[in-house]
Parts: structure tokens; sequence; C-alpha cells
């Protein structure tokens, strides 16, 4: 059925408050219900399987039976996001201690290595809450940035050395650059291997389901955007050991899951530096491409002079996500619009301000997608990042602080409400249940 999106929210606004194998090779489904590719589509019981998803990176800290966690929100949120359409999530399945400025605590491992049991138990809440809705996860085993820990956490416990993200004696690109010497770095590389095989071949304390035979899974990722580093010179220093990394982490999850799909997590071509050659070599052995779209971090508007900006921030989109279906399309597999995010008018974080150019860049995401559906082509499905619910900001500059809870879908290290989509926004929420309508969900 085909629909006609804006006609529909304008008269609808009002009700949603209630509301892998190497190359191109296929994926095939090992067991009934679980995700699998086929050549440029993804299938779950041999349907194809749309995704219209979130990000919740914090899902296993709301899971967590610990005084940080709270299920029963956690129960409210995902009832939420099923009443709108949405089936996949995309959570960090990770998070690592250490002395960075700005990263989460407490996280799935201690500054020692030592994991924390009640994260991972948290997360197994919610892997068993989100398999009762029928919706599917991608879960996120490490972050190229430091509101997680991430690699350069795992740099520091193997070297003792580390550097915070925005450091002014070390302006960017160094920490990417800094944070890309961990794909060379084998004892880094090592401890990374260590969460990954406790993780992967974990079984569910809710379910007793192993992780690798429970069809909730759609995929294990890599690290949340890894780069091969933010210079041309260490992108070009890395580039050997960065596909070494990806070759060989893939290699490992197939060899302890061969049911699940395996996805880097990379934003595209801003992580090469424009560079397609880098981005289609990385997805060699990995099931499926996915871009990440950011106007406002990338310069393409600037928050206080979006009506101005946003034609160029439009067609920049635009030929970004031609861009990637089109290297989609070369490597025969699917593709996933796996973040994408704008800011609230005037860059506001009240969630009582409008967001009429956020609507008008989810439309161009989601009119992109549809026509892919149509059209048969490699363009899967999106996750928006990301799911703020019913959280609100504790404090008036928006800015999270240690001992909070309201975890929402803008880290710690970011306003809160930057760029999360609250259960007020009833316009958006509108859409968001139209464009599932239109790919038969919801």
């Amino acid at each position: 059925m085909t629909f006609d999106r804006r006609q529909f929210i304008a008269g609808s606004a009002a009700l949603a408050g209630a509301a892998s194998l190497p190359g191109c090779a296929t994926m095939p489904s090992r067991r009934t219900g679980f995700v699998a590719r086929d050549g440029m589509a993804l299938t779950r019981g041999g349907a194809p399987y749309r995704i219209v998803g979130a990000n919740m990176w914090y899902a296993a800290w709301l899971g967590a039976d610990a005084p940080y966690g709270n299920r029963a929100r956690l129960i409210r949120e995902l009832d939420r996001m099923q009443a709108l359409g949405i089936n996949n999530l995309r959570i960090m399945a990770s998070g690592e201690e250490g002395p960075l400025n700005n990263s989460i605590k407490p996280g799935f491992t201690r500054p020692d290595g030592t994991p924390n049991p009640a994260l991972f138990e948290g997360l197994d809440f919610a892997m068993a809450e989100i398999g009762k809705r029928g919706m599917t996860a991608v879960l996120v085993l490490s972050n190229f940035w430091e509101w997680s820990g991430g690699l350069q956490t795992l740099l520091w416990r193997a070297t003792g050395d580390y550097m915070d993200m925005g450091d002014p004696d070390h302006p960017w690109p160094a920490f990417a650059d800094a944070t890309a010497e961990f794909y060379a770095n084998e004892d880094a590389v090592a401890l990374y291997n260590t969460h990954l095989r406790r993780m992967v071949t974990r079984t569910n304390s809710i379910t007793g389901t192993r992780y690798a035979d429970d069809p909730a899974m759609m995929s294990w990722q890599h690290a949340n955007e890894p780069r091969p580093g933010g210079s041309d010179a260490a992108i070009a220093r890395n580039a050997a050991a960065y596909y070494g990394w990806i070759d060989s982490t893939a290699a490992l999850i197939r060899s302890l899951d061969p049911n699940h799909l395996v996805s880097l997590g990379q934003e595209g071509t801003q992580a090469t530096n424009g560079s397609e050659e880098i981005v289609l070599r990385a997805h060699r052995d990995i099931d499926y491409l996915t871009a990440h779209i950011w106007p406002l971090n990338w310069g393409w508007v600037t928050g206080d002079d979006l009506p101005g900006t946003w034609p160029v921030a439009e067609a920049n989109t635009r030929a970004y996500l031609a861009a990637h279906q089109r290297m989609a399309g070369t490597l025969g597999k699917p593709m996933l619009v796996e973040e994408f995010g704008f800011p609230r008018d005037e860059e506001s974080y009240d969630p009582d301000s409008s967001i009429r150019f956020r609507e008008q860049f989810y439309n161009v995401i989601y009119d992109a997608v549809e026509a892919s559906w149509q059209a048969g082509g490699p363009l899967m499905g999106s996750n928006f990042w990301a799911w703020n619910g019913e959280a609100r900001a504790a404090h008036p500059d928006a800015r999270f602080r240690d001992g909070d809870l309201a975890y929402m879908g803008d880290p710690p290290h970011e306003p809160q409400g930057w760029y999360g989509n609250f259960d007020s926004d009833d316009v958006l929420l509108v859409l968001i249940r139209v464009h599932a309508q239109a790919g038969g969900l919801g």
C-alpha cells in the first residue's frame, strides 16, 4: 500500500501521544526467524525484512537490576516503539570504563577489564523483552568514540597512555588518529576479542537461550563508527591494519556464531575522508553496508540558520544516500542508514520546541528508503538517532552529570535533547508510524 505521509500526518498528529560469507555470497538463514541476507535483500522467514528502526544505546543500562536500572521504563519505551511499528533497535553491548572524560559509567567492563555482571544481565533483560515483541537488535561490541570508553580505553589498558576527545592540546584530527592505532596493537585487540568472545558465546540469564541461537538478534557489529583515522596520512598508514582487524573480527564472530549477520558500523565515506575504495574494501567480508548521516556535525547546516542552510543539507543528504546505494549495488549487498540525526529548530534542547526541519530531514531519508523498497533496491531501512522517550534533562543547562539516571538517546557527553526524539514529538512520531505502515509494519 502506498501512503502520502505528509497528508496523513496533517490529520493525525494528535493521535501520536497515545501510542555472511565473504564477497557477495548470500548468508543463508540457519533457522526459522533469523534475519538473513539474500543478495541485496535482508530476509526473515523467507520474506523481505524491512527495517524501521531506532538507536537505543542505553537499553542494557535500563535493563540492569541495579540502582541505575529502570526495567519498568524500558518496558514502557519498548511498548511505545512497538506501537509505532519500530522493529529494530541498535544497542550498545559494550562499555569500557577508564580515565577518559565523558565516558559513561558504569561500563560492561571495569577499568581492569573485569566484567560487570549487572550490565550483561541488563542486556539479557532487554533482549528478552525485544524478543517478546518480535523485534530484532543490532548489538555493538565497542566504540570509536569516547562516550562509552571504546577503543581508546582499550589502548589505555594495553599501553597506559590515552588521549581525550576535545583535548585543546590535541585538536582534531589527533583523537581519531590516536584511536586508529588500536587496529595494529595486538594487546588492545586481544582485550577487544576477550569481550567479543564473552558476549557472543553468552547464554541469556533471563531466557536460557544462547545469544548465538536467539532470533531476536539481527547482527553483531564490530564497533560504533570505526574509522581508519582522521587525517589522510593516518588513514594511509593504518589501512592494512584496519582491513585486517575488520576481516579477522568478522571471521572470529562467525566461528562462534554462524547464525547471525556481521556488520561493521562504519559511517561511510565520511569515515574515510571521501574514499569509496576504502568503504568497498572494508565491507568485503561484511554482510551489509551501513551509512550514517549527520548534517549539523558535518557542517552541512548551521544550528542558528536552519532555514538558510537546509537546501545544502538536503542536497548533500540525497547525494550521500545515492552514493552509498550505488556502492551497495557494487558489493551486491544490502544497506542500512543505521544512524541519522538532525537538531531541533534553532538548535533547542527543549522537548516543547518545534522540529520542522528535523521532520523534513526524516522525510528525505524515509522517501529514499520507500523508493528502494518499491524498486527492490539495496536500501532496506534505517535507524534514527535516537529514542529519548519519556526521559527529560535533569538540569536547566541540559547537561548530563554523574549520577543522573534519565538516560536518553543523546549520550552523556552531548546536550540532553539535542538529537533524540521524545514521546511528546507528536508529528514526528506519526511520521515514523506512517513510514512503518508503508513498509507493511505496524
